[in-house]
């Protein structure tokens, strides 16, 4: 009995050791379930998008009349507001419901902004109800909304109602941590409903134009050939403009100036883009959309793709100076214009967890074009949205590397209508001209005049000839 016990004592520490190894070698190898992020916290609501406003059309009275029928009401005249001191009011500001004039409108903060008319007794805010013809209200509680900010292409307005279900709920939501952190710093929560209005109708902006620049077609000392030689090392090759210099110099023998490729580059920009933006590429109903960054003058400039998922062609482009909901439209409204009939619902609209796009669809779904966005977020299968349309994000991240390497060599960009240049070539190689492994390795959209070219350089020259009919057809009609 006396030898047992100290050979079970071993026996215990010798597990204890192993017990401990083993603890130490699942920390280290096998990585653990951590526990979700509560993405449903009042915290997080900056990154979603609330439902738009209620829209009230103030009814239009005519002042007069109501003052007529006061009379015969009561027998009385209705007079002007008789004020014991100077008025801080406007001679200008008038009632945005009956039109009456500044004598009869009272100052109902004490020139904090509220203003009630004795005539029609309606309340309103000199910024919210002067300036706009219509007036928001709040989805939740059917609050007016207040102006916040004014921004650049939008406002920012806010429903200021404590009693609001939406601000209520919210405020529930707050763990004990997050509500000491609240009353410390409420701006860093969006506890209130909040709506941009945005000023800028980007529905109506030109997106065929492209920056002026560009050179003649009519070659005096060079040929066309020159000019496709020089796209095919600039776009192909991904050489700059001095190091394709160097080649046609030493390898073709053709002595031509570094800013004369560049002026070719943005002539046949200026001339595919009517041939890549116009081409029927029959587009299927999912669609993929990123935004990457590059340099401009050493400073962060934006690049956005929208990508046909089921074709591999790029739909929509755009380059922007600022990573904002303007550029996203555009590049949307770009690849939406390839369907002959927009899908609507239908539609796979697949993207990360930016608000831009939210915001996007929202405009559009203002303008008769509704759709969802699937929002695919961070790098992990953690949900079943991410495990069903993970693959819609791959694509769309590979065409970024793609076109990462094919600008790297610049190190940035020297101008803006460099950057766009660059773009619209890199876009019209991609689609009709660069061998893909998902298309058996050939171009992802067949066209029989470049298919039918012996070499690139006049595949080059023959994809500006197609667009230049296209340009001249654009002009007769």
């Amino acid at each position: 009995m006396n030898t047992i016990i100290p050979l079970l004592l071993v026996h215990i520490q010798v597990l204890n050791n192993q017990i401990k190894y083993l603890l130490i070698f699942i920390a280290k190898n096998i990585r653990l379930k951590s526990k979700p992020s509560d993405w449903n916290s009042p915290k997080y609501n900056k990154l979603k998008i609330d439902k738009l406003p209620l829209v009230k059309v103030p009814e239009k009275k005519n002042y007069k009349e109501l003052i007529a029928q006061h009379l015969v009401n009561t027998g009385k005249i209705l007079r002007p507001i008789l004020r014991r001191k100077e008025s801080s009011i406007p001679s200008e500001l008038r009632c945005p419901c009956c039109n009456a004039p500044s004598e009869y409108i009272y100052d109902n903060t004490g020139g904090r902004g509220q203003f009630e008319c004795k005539v029609c007794s309606s309340i309103f805010n000199k910024v919210n109800r002067i300036d706009n013809p219509i007036e928001l209200r709040c989805p939740y509680c059917n609050t007016g909304l207040l102006l916040k900010h004014k921004r650049k292409n939008f406002n920012v307005h806010v429903c200021n109602n404590k009693k609001c279900s939406y601000f209520s709920s919210n405020l529930k939501a707050l763990s004990c941590d997050n509500l000491e952190e609240y009353r410390s710093n409420p701006s860093k929560f969006k506890l209130h409903y909040i709506y941009r209005e945005f000023t800028t109708n980007f529905f109506k902006v030109d997106l065929l134009s492209l920056p002026d620049g560009a050179s003649s077609l009519a070659f005096r000392k060079f040929t066309p050939h020159i000019m496709g030689l020089s796209l095919t090392y600039l776009i192909n090759c991904g050489l700059s403009t001095r190091q394709t210099r160097d080649v046609l110099k030493e390898v073709h023998n053709v002595n031509i100036s570094h800013s004369q490729i560049a002026n070719y580059a943005t002539t046949a920009a200026f001339c595919v883009k009517a041939f890549v933006d116009n081409f029927d590429y029959k587009p299927s109903k999912y669609l993929a959309a990123d935004e990457t960054y590059t340099k401009l003058k050493g400073i962060k400039q934006y690049v956005w793709f929208i990508i046909d998922a089921m074709t591999r062609s790029i739909l929509g482009y755009r380059v922007s100076l600022s990573r904002d909901v303007g550029p996203c439209i555009l590049a949307m409204r770009m690849a939406f214009a390839k369907f002959k009939i927009f899908p609507g619902k239908a539609l796979k609209f697949v993207a990360d967890g930016y608000t831009a796009y939210l915001l996007a669809a929202q405009q559009f779904a203002l303008h008769r074009m509704p759709f969802d966005v699937t929002q695919v977020i961070g790098l992990t299968n953690d949900d079943p949205v991410s495990k069903e349309y993970r693959w819609l994000k791959q694509i769309i991240e590979r065409l970024n590397r793609t076109f990462k390497h094919s600008y790297r060599i610049t190190n940035g960009y020297g101008s803006e209508d460099g950057a766009n240049t660059h773009v619209v070539l890199f876009v019209a190689y991609y689609n009709f001209l660069r061998p893909h492994s998902f298309s058996f390795w050939k171009p992802l959209n067949y066209v029989p005049e470049i298919d039918n070219c012996p070499n690139m350089p006049a595949k080059w020259v023959t994809l500006i000839q197609l667009s230049q009919q296209i340009l001249l057809s654009k002009q007769i009609t």
